[in-house]
């Protein structure tokens, strides 16, 4: 059986209303209406779901005070039985399009709005990782050169003084350090082809750091030599930073991060239909804040293996960095004086337990 109910049609020709019966019949394709004139005068043929445009769904707190069904080119259709008319639909197997459902229904709003921070969450996670990782092999070398100049320049210009150790210190450790990169070997590349010639500078006016930049170049500053001086540990502990330096430059972790900036800014556009100042700067705390560890890894278990290559123990670098960790606070504050950026380059997370990790001889999880 199906529901029968009273209607007005308008035929598009004439201004004038037919009262009609509505019958809405279950169909393969959805509902389909048929219509019978009281005065016996013709019809519409049976008009399937995708020949007309039904009416949007509604709440029961704001149902309408009737309905009209867009027939397209057999006019329109008017029901008062708004009721009437919702229920025969469900009947005939009618349902609703997302977009709708969420609009009359918590429940369905609910578990779009989970499932859409869900894939956000993953996209995030896993998806903008994976896409920056693909993406950079792409990226030239000359590419990574220029922006390395550019920032060293400007660093040089703002921050950074020429470092002030004795010219034969430095010589010894350029030697050290030239004869630490021959060994890194095809096996320890993560992307194949990708060979830049790394060099070690030297420079004063940061805290005890070593940073690198995309491209080859890594700096040393005179704190972190003067800080293994202090503990009394031998230059294998800054060879074991300057392994992990590399291992960022080999790895081209910069270069993932300005990339994967971009993808996940890109991503979140197309999500949420605007890249807005709020969304970009969000996104770059994220980034810049939650890669980082996995990036740390990637670096120590390069170090790792690259000092073993060079046949060097890593228990002068954990040495080293346990005792930057347990610096005094007054040394971390002073640390910390002057622009945003240094916080980033002068420390990284989980010092002490990756320290601990490396003197236990493993490097985290390492593949």
């Amino acid at each position: 059986m199906h529901a029968v109910l009273r209607g007005a049609w308008f035929d598009g020709r004439s201004s004038r209303a037919r009262e009609v019966q509505v019958r809405v019949q279950r169909a393969a394709g959805g509902p389909t209406l048929l219509l019978q004139a009281l005065d016996g005068g013709p019809v519409p043929p049976p008009l399937r779901e995708r020949d007309i445009d039904l009416p949007e769904a509604w709440s029961r707190r704001r149902a309408p005070r009737k309905v009209v069904v867009d027939l397209r080119a057999h006019g329109s259709l008017e029901i008062e039985d708004v009721v009437g008319w919702q229920a025969a639909l469900q009947q005939a197997g009618h349902k609703a399009p997302l977009a709708q459902r969420m609009q009359t229904r918590w429940s369905a709003f609910l578990l779009v709005a989970v499932l859409a921070v869900a894939a956000l969450l993953a996209f995030y996670r896993w998806g903008t990782p994976w896409a920056a990782t693909q993406l950079t092999r792409h990226v030239p070398l000359e590419w990574e050169l220029g922006l390395s100049q550019r920032v060293l320049t400007d660093m040089d210009g703002a921050w950074l003084h020429p470092s002030k150790l004795p010219g034969e210190r430095r010589a010894a450790l350029r030697a050290r350090f030239d004869a630490l990169a021959a060994q890194v070997a095809p096996a320890l590349r993560r992307y194949p082809g990708y060979a830049p010639k790394l060099a070690l500078q030297f420079r004063s006016g940061m805290p005890p750091n070593a940073f690198a930049l995309p491209g080859g170049t890594i700096v040393l500053t005179d704190a972190l030599v003067q800080e293994a001086a202090r503990h009394g540990l031998p230059d294998d502990a800054l060879i074991g930073v300057l392994a992990h330096e590399i291992g960022h430059v080999m790895h081209r972790h910069t270069t993932r991060m300005v990339v994967e900036q971009g993808v996940l800014n890109i991503g979140l556009g197309l999500a949420l239909g605007d890249v807005s100042t709020l969304v970009s700067t969000g996104a770059s705390l994220l980034t810049g804040l939650a890669y980082r560890r996995s990036h740390e890894t990637e670096a120590d278990c390069f170090a790792a293996a690259l000092l073993r290559q060079a046949g060097l123990p890593a228990g002068p670098m954990a040495d080293l960095l346990l005792g930057l960790g347990a610096r005094p606070d007054r040394d971390k504050a002073a640390a910390r004086q002057g622009p945003a950026w240094m916080d980033l380059l002068s420390s990284h997370p989980d010092t002490v337990e990756r320290a601990r990790g490396l003197k236990e001889g493993h490097a985290g999880r390492c593949v």
